[in-house]
């Protein structure tokens, strides 16, 4: 199990590194699969992947992320109520096919997944986007080493004894001094190549700081949700991992707390 994990933990790494450095059409091909399989992933979670109206999700994430690829921002607000009036003109002209609950998970489901992680996309196309998109790695991925390591070590107050036992306080401050010192380190080596981030080390320090906060919101309300359904993992996609917001659930929330701290601080 080790073994298989390592494997495909670092061929995710290896994937994640070369679309974040490359950027453009793979990164937006790579962000809508990942958003697209996640979303399928979270209907399941909550029994709803049987339902006709799910796939309105999956279209309207495809069209979300072309209107990103192909820079019409101006069309993505009037798009999330097209797809909003959309999916209650269904619930009313098919009632009492689909009950309230599910038309509001279906909506949730999109903000959620597929809005909060195009802000990896977004992160890359920044002018010093292909430096400060590493940032988000740094403070999920990197954030959950650092504090898995501080909480082997220190951890003695539990954080959220019912929804992670294993998790504690001095692990969760770990993580986030851990995802800083990473993210200044990385920004004072790069420093010499950004264009446009003011103090490159302060900002990477602060925004992985952020980040890694934000990071810990976002793998704890994927855990509460499978608490709260009675499910150990979203899938098995990924040998070892579970499924893919078993291994991007912190990603998702990183993402724009990345994209809009360096927005503010760059």
């Amino acid at each position: 199990m080790f073994f298989t994990r390592l494997v495909s933990g670092v061929a995710l790494l290896i994937a994640a590194v070369l679309a974040f450095y490359i950027g453009n059409l793979p990164l937006i091909i790579l962000s809508a699969l990942i958003s697209v399989i996640g979303l399928f992933e979270f209907y399941r979670a909550l029994g709803l992947e049987k339902k006709n109206i799910v796939y309105l999700g999956y279209i309207y994430s495809i069209i979300y992320y072309c209107l990103i690829y192909f820079k019409l921002n101006q069309y993505i607000f009037f798009s999330v109520i097209a797809f909003l009036l959309v999916i209650f003109a269904i619930y009313v002209f098919t009632f009492p096919k689909y009950k309230t609950e599910e038309i509001s998970l279906i909506f949730m489901g999109v903000m959620y997944i597929p809005i909060l992680f195009s802000y990896v996309y977004n992160t890359r196309t920044y002018e010093d986007g292909k430096y400060l998109a590493w940032l988000i790695l740094i403070s999920s991925w990197g954030s959950d080493t650092c504090a898995y390591v501080a909480g082997s070590l220190f951890g003695k107050h539990k954080i959220a004894p019912v929804l992670s036992p294993k998790k504690s306080v001095e692990g969760s401050i770990g993580g986030v001094l851990g995802a800083a010192l990473i993210g200044g380190i990385v920004g004072f080596i790069l420093s010499g190549h950004f264009k446009s981030t003011i103090s490159p080390a302060f900002t990477c320090a602060v925004s992985c700081g952020i980040g890694s906060i934000i990071s810990q919101v976002g793998d704890a309300l994927a855990s509460a949700i499978k608490r709260n359904h009675n499910i150990k993992d979203y899938g098995n996609l990924i040998p070892g991992h579970g499924g893919i917001l078993d291994r991007f659930d912190s990603m998702i929330f990183t993402a724009p707390a990345i994209f809009f701290a360096i927005y503010f601080l760059g």
